[in-house]
């Protein structure tokens, strides 16, 4: 069970990296829906809170793939299995990361955030957000099991 879990966590964390890539490389497509928006002037427009630097999106993107990675490295999964204690605890850092995510800044992300109406926000309520609590859940599984 833990087997299939991991497998399942380093496969969305891997997709999910792979599209940090195609962004960062310039991709444009639902760029819209994952990028906070903030109201101008007035309130009747949204634009981006901030523009994603290539770079820095990449480095999301390697992150990503290094807890892919680290999640294989836990169980076995084309590569060696580890049983370190420092493992273990570096994947539970990283669920606690990604619970924090899911709760939010208060203003932009996650369940608590003031500025809604986009759709970035309501894809951040009904998916970002509980996606960032399930993969902590499941990380938290395959750090301790």
């Amino acid at each position: 069970m833990t087997f299939v879990l991991a497998q399942w966590l380093a496969t969305v964390i891997a997709a999910i990296a792979l599209a940090h890539v195609y962004w960062a490389l310039g991709g444009k497509w639902a760029v819209v829906a994952v990028v906070p928006q903030v109201p101008v002037e007035g309130g009747a427009r949204l634009q981006p809170a901030f523009k994603p630097r290539g770079w820095m999106t990449m480095l999301v993107a390697a992150a990503l793939l290094t807890i892919a990675l680290l999640v294989c490295l836990r169980v076995g999964w084309w590569l060696p299995q580890v049983d370190h204690r420092g493992l273990q605890w570096v994947i539970s850092a990283i669920a606690l990361l990604l619970f924090a995510r899911a709760i939010g800044d208060s203003e932009l992300v996650g369940f608590f955030k003031e500025v809604k109406g986009s759709r970035f926000a309501r894809l951040d309520t009904w998916v970002y957000s509980p996606l960032c609590v399930v993969l902590g859940a499941g990380l938290l599984a395959v750090a301790w099991v």
